[in-house]
């Protein structure tokens, strides 16, 4: 796995898109990281001193895995480029099926003139 700094993981991330457009896919996770082991953490945590967490970024198509850090103050920055790089590499998504609100309205209201109907034909 590969510890690049924001803006080169962006253009790797771009590039792993292009790559898997025909076929593939690429998986990105997101993680809270103190980047120090159990132990030192552990230790800084008796101590009463402040642990700084920063956000751990991974992307995988598989075949080759990449990864960054964020800081609290580069996380705003590096979210906008990441949603303008998704919406330009997720144009293959079906788009849901919806009913039409008036019928499925209109066919709420039969089925209750149907049932009182049926009510009081049946006294």
């Amino acid at each position: 796995m590969v510890l690049l700094l924001p803006d080169p993981f962006l253009s790797e991330l771009t590039n792993m898109y292009e790559r898997s457009q025909e076929k593939g896919s690429v998986w990105v996770t997101l993680k809270r990281s103190s980047q120090q082991s159990k132990a030192a953490r552990q230790k800084l945590e008796s101590q009463g001193s402040d642990i700084e967490y920063r956000c751990l970024v991974r992307a995988t198509d598989g075949k080759k895995t990449i990864s960054t850090s964020l800081s609290a103050k580069e996380h705003l920055r590096f979210q906008a480029s990441y949603a303008t790089i998704l919406r330009a590499h997720m144009h293959a998504l079906k788009k849901r099926e919806r009913k039409d609100k008036k019928k499925a309205a209109d066919g709420d209201k039969k089925l209750v003139g149907d049932v009182k109907k049926s009510n009081t034909t049946k006294s």
